[in-house]
């Protein structure tokens, strides 16, 4: 059987409650950042083999360039691939509805009690934690650049214009991206 006709053969046999059910548990199993990715790939290409280790690398690849978290665009293109549009909506719909469940009903709680003392201070509990490991993923993620001091200059400037500056994100990017693309060509030059 040809790669194509096994792929064709995939796609007619994968039921959207099966898409459904995969990104249900992925969004159970992936509490926090990235163990979501790691959970989606261990379904998709170990446990329903649905997608190959470099399909589902191409997958993230596009889902870290588009606008987004990542495994909103794994459950779309995972189940489009299987099955279309309608495969992408039971997907996304099997992702979203943990999240969503628990969002309403800690948001409809919060409403309730927001005037208690001890539920601010859990809030301001996990801010504080969730700002420690923001800032603890940026350093990681500086690391490898620590000897580029033209890296770091893009970093502090990216840094600065957001914290100091209060300009968006966008803005920031699209000012920085092309800086930082020659300044790496220049780099790259000189190594040679």
């Amino acid at each position: 059987m040809t790669h194509v006709a096994r792929e064709q053969n995939v796609e007619q046999v994968v039921r959207l409650g099966a898409l459904f059910t995969a990104f249900l548990l992925i969004a159970l199993c992936g509490v926090g950042g990235g163990s979501g990715i790691v959970w989606a790939r261990r379904i998709t290409v170990e446990n329903r083999r649905w997608i190959g280790d470099g399909e589902f690398a191409d997958i993230l690849s596009l889902c870290q360039f588009m606008p987004g978290p990542n495994i909103i665009g794994i459950a779309v293109c995972v189940g489009a691939k299987m099955r279309g549009v309608i495969g992408a909506i039971a997907a996304l719909c099997g992702f979203l509805v943990v999240p969503w469940t628990v969002g309403l009903s800690l948001g409809v709680l919060y409403l309730k009690y927001a005037h208690l003392t001890v539920l601010r201070d859990i809030l301001g509990g996990i801010a504080a934690t969730a700002a420690g490991l923001l800032i603890a993923t940026g350093v990681r993620l500086l690391m490898p650049h620590r000897h580029r001091p033209a890296a770091l200059l893009v970093a502090a400037l990216a840094f600065g214009l957001i914290t100091f500056g209060r300009l968006p994100l966008l803005l920031v990017l699209l000012g920085l991206v092309p800086i930082s693309i020659a300044v790496a060509g220049i780099e790259n030059a000189r190594a040679r």
